[in-house]
């Protein structure tokens, strides 16, 4: 849906006064967990009415916390990934390296993780200890601690055999403000390696796609290099991972916020023939396909040379590449030169491309 189809929704019944709103569809779909327009309106009518205050309004990937002399980042996220394991990794390493990654975005290093388990009767004890397993390496790969936690049974056929929740807490150790609101015009925009990888890798084994070689997720925590950018005083503007939504949905998120306008080249953006293949296959677009182990970085046009060799020095952003500029002009708009030299204008997916991928 574009932006001129929003109109024909219509909110439903009257409010009888309750300070939430109203949402547009009197269900909860799919596509409101997909991180699209449908996500978008549900934080919009439902939550910020009910809990708008000055650090939510904020629209971050996580909190920025004043406390006493300390500023500090708090997350949190559910995992319902299916299937549980995929090629490149599974719900636990995903859990832990999402949440790693959202205190990352706010500029924070990261520190101390909680885990809540909500586990179906029925489940395996082995796939338990495996996905625990998982979790503990991927912690101590990216040094953090795992210090609290939960864990709640439902009955057989109610939980799809194990979900996450983890938040996590990150100390910020620079002056920097790094949001939306801070991106200026000229900035350059970084994107840290290849996009659709880890979508795409979750719905080949759901399909059973056979590819010359298997699309491996992108699943990894990026805190080691954006760390390294923050002590090289980088003046890094804003920061964001692409998960639900992919890079298109990300970057029409920040060029509302920022009221600016954010302008792509294609041919800058890297997508591995694997994945482009797959997409062409399931009638994807690769720029809205969910990413875990990727985020795009906006800095001063003229540390861009630094940043990316800052940035290359790193595994998991060797493939980091300029894809973009902010420009002046219509704010909240984001547009992408294609292969033909043509523009057009990227917006938030109306529906679910695919679901339980994260």
């Amino acid at each position: 849906m574009n932006r001129e189809d929003r109109s024909e929704e219509r909110p439903l019944g009257p409010s009888f006064g309750c300070p939430v709103g109203r949402a547009d569809h009197a269900q909860i779909l799919l596509g409101h967990g997909g991180g699209g327009l449908l996500t978008h309106r549900l934080l919009e009518q439902v939550f910020r009415p009910a809990f708008t205050n000055p650090l939510l309004d904020a629209r971050h990937d996580g909190a920025v916390l004043t406390v006493g002399s300390e500023r500090l980042a708090f997350t949190t996220d559910s995992y319902v990934v299916r299937p549980l394991f995929f090629p490149g990794g599974d719900i636990g390493t995903l859990a832990v390296n999402g949440t790693i990654n959202d205190l990352t975005m706010c500029g924070a290093r990261p520190l101390f993780l909680s885990v809540a388990f909500i586990l179906e009767e029925g489940l395996p004890i082995e796939i338990l200890y495996r996905v625990v397993a998982s979790m503990r390496q991927a912690a101590q790969s990216a040094g953090v601690q795992i210090v609290t936690g939960d864990t709640k049974v439902v009955d057989r056929g109610k939980g799809d055999g194990l979900y996450i929740n983890t938040a996590g807490v990150g100390l910020i150790m620079h002056g920097l403000t790094i949001a939306p609101t801070a991106i200026r015009p000229g900035d350059a925009v970084l994107l840290s390696g290849d996009i659709g990888r880890h979508g795409m890798a979750i719905m080949a084994v759901r399909e059973g796609l056979e590819f010359e070689t298997t699309i491996i997720s992108d699943c990894a925590a990026v805190a080691e290099p954006v760390q390294e950018l923050l002590t090289a005083g980088i003046e890094v503007h804003c920061l964001r991972d692409l998960t639900r939504g992919g890079l298109a949905t990300a970057l029409v998120e920040i060029a509302e916020a920022a009221r600016l306008h954010i302008h792509l080249e294609e041919t800058a953006i890297p997508i591995q023939e694997e994945v482009r293949g797959a997409c062409e296959i399931l009638g994807l677009d690769p720029l809205y396909v969910a990413n875990e182990g990727r985020f795009v970085c906006f800095v001063p046009l003229a540390q861009k040379e630094a940043a990316l060799d800052i940035l290359r020095q790193y595994p998991v952003a060797t493939d980091a590449h300029q894809i973009g500029e902010v420009r002046e002009g219509t704010e909240g708009l984001v547009t992408i030169k294609g292969t033909l030299g043509t523009s057009r204008v990227l917006d938030m997916l109306s529906g679910e491309q695919l679901p339980r991928i994260c």
